[in-house]
């Protein structure tokens, strides 16, 4: 509490207890410490023969009023797990054109959630790319990303 009376809120690094979990195998910690990346996080991702996967556990500040993944967190993930489908490596930079999505389904609370993309079209610079959202053997969503590729940018903060 502060002298003045009101509740001071600090930021911290450290995981939550709903936020240690053990992260299925093939899964790394995102390292996005800052920004919007760590407001809707924590995230993870695996590369692997069949390309990149990103996740997140469902956690509380991530549902709706029925427990839920909120749509607009799904849409958040889809933005970030179907834009990775563009990705050569940590030196590839991109920005959604435009996001189409489907709601199938809900996760909820507890959920693991995965996400990928595949690129079905190329031309110059945008990159089109069809992906899909899901939590074990149910699909949530499904839709399409338009993204253009862009150089990296001095003095532009990377995901750390």
């Amino acid at each position: 509490m502060r002298p003045d009376g009101a509740i001071a809120h600090s930021m911290t690094d450290d995981f939550t207890r709903s936020q240690t979990f053990e992260i299925p195998e093939g899964y790394v910690h995102l390292p996005w410490h800052r920004g919007f990346g760590r407001q809707v996080g924590p995230l993870f991702e695996k590369r692997d023969a069949t390309g990149l996967t990103r996740a997140f556990k469902v956690e509380e500040h991530h549902t709706n009023g029925m427990m839920n993944a909120h749509g607009g967190m799904l849409m958040t993930f889809a933005d970030m797990a179907w834009g990775g489908a563009v990705e050569k490596d940590e030196d590839t930079w991109w920005v959604t054109i435009r996001l189409m999505c489907d709601f199938l389904s809900g996760a909820p609370l507890g959920s693991f959630v995965e996400g990928n993309g595949t690129v079905v079209g190329v031309a110059d610079d945008i990159v089109t790319v069809e992906g899909r959202i899901w939590t074990g053997d149910k699909l949530l969503m499904r839709g399409t990303g338009i993204f253009k590729l862009i150089p990296r940018r001095e003095g532009m903060p990377g995901r750390g």
